[in-house]
């Protein structure tokens, strides 16, 4: 867990938001790895924590109906929200209505 602590000071998530998002990734896919193991700043995408286009479009769904946010596949910075944990939940903690 102390991966997900780690902050750095640009980044608008907090440790607990953090630790959520990545409850909800690790329980809406099913992922054989504990939520507190999953990385910050590791990659969602390939080497990473193994997602794929797929997963993320669950992803997103998840995300958009949990904190009431849009999420479209056609954004143009997805690439960049769902680079890692803590870019996906800094877009939340930016643009959350819940």
């Amino acid at each position: 867990m102390s991966e997900l602590n780690a902050q750095t000071s640009s980044s608008p998530a907090d440790a607990a938001l953090l630790l959520e998002v990545a409850e909800l990734v690790v329980s809406a896919l099913n992922l054989e790895v504990s939520a507190a193991d999953v990385q910050a700043d590791e990659p969602l995408y390939g080497d990473g924590l193994g997602l794929d286009s797929i997963d993320i479009l669950e992803i997103a769904l998840v995300v958009s109906k949990r904190y009431g946010l849009q999420l479209r596949a056609d954004q143009e910075d997805n690439h960049t929200i769902f680079h890692s944990l803590r870019s996906l939940s800094d877009h939340i903690a930016a643009q959350r209505t819940k």
